[in-house]
């Protein structure tokens, strides 16, 4: 059997890909359109997930995993000259297909169960973190002391999430207080759905804090005697209560998922 060498191996699958599926290079230009995220999703199918699984894998020297959303991956790697070789290998396959990547969030970084052992070794407290999909992945370890990958709202991803909740209390301050409360709880209970996940119910402690206090300020401003006590508050929350926050992903079930 004749095995071409890594470049070449890639050269021949993009002929390939471009021979067989020519049509997609017609249809990506949809960016806004509802179905752009399915179009995405084919496209990449081709142009990364095939390529990596049948050209990439098979020629390195330890294991390889990927994950992708969309336009969105993470590419890890059992070793260090894996990483480094797929890296400009990437850059090559993409730029065949008039794609690049986004420099600002693409970064190699050490991770997994040695990387605390070998940040200390570089002077570093902790070892880097990966942002991805919202979420700030670092290395931990659980009551047991076994590591254990924690996640938390990542810091950009929070404030915006603020400041969206804040604006939405701005425009519907003058509505009634069981109005005002059905809003919120809508919003709330899509935020906790996305980011209730097990290791971040700190993050979601805070957006629940962060809106009570922002309300109780938004009832201030409208009442007529200019402030709403904490114990007027506190009944208000009673007849009508903010949604607290919920893990929709505990432990269990992420460990059942989980597949390492």
């Amino acid at each position: 059997m004749c095995i071409l060498p890594f470049e070449a191996q890639i050269k021949h699958t993009t002929r390939t890909i471009e021979r067989n599926h020519a049509i997609k290079a017609e249809v990506t230009f949809c960016v806004r359109g509802v179905i752009s995220v399915m179009l995405s999703n084919v496209y990449l199918h081709y142009v990364l997930d095939l390529w990596f699984e049948r050209v990439v894998k098979p020629r390195l020297r330890g294991e390889a995993h990927m994950i992708r959303y969309i336009d969105d991956f993470v590419m890890c790697f059992q070793y260090r000259e894996d990483a480094l070789r797929v890296q400009d290998a990437l850059c090559k396959r993409l730029g065949k297909f008039g794609l690049t990547l986004e420099l600002t969030k693409t970064k190699l970084v050490e991770f997994g169960r040695f990387a605390q052992r070998h940040a200390a070794k570089h002077g570093r407290k902790r070892p880097k973190t990966i942002y991805f999909l919202g979420f700030t992945l670092y290395c931990t370890r659980n009551l047991k002391g076994n590591f254990r990958i924690g996640m938390r709202t990542e810091k950009s991803r929070l404030r915006r999430s603020l400041m969206s909740l804040q604006d939405l209390l701005r425009r519907i301050r003058h509505l009634s207080v069981r109005e005002q409360v059905n809003t919120l709880n809508a919003a709330l209970r899509g935020h906790y759905a996305y980011y209730g996940i097990a290791g971040n119910f700190r993050s979601l402690q805070k957006v629940h804090r962060a809106v009570e206090r922002y309300w109780h300020k938004m009832l201030c401003s409208r009442s007529w005697a200019g402030r709403v006590t904490w114990d007027m508050f506190h009944q208000i929350k009673q007849r009508q209560p903010i949604l607290r926050p919920k893990l929709y992903l505990p432990y269990r079930e992420l460990q059942a998922l989980a597949v390492l």
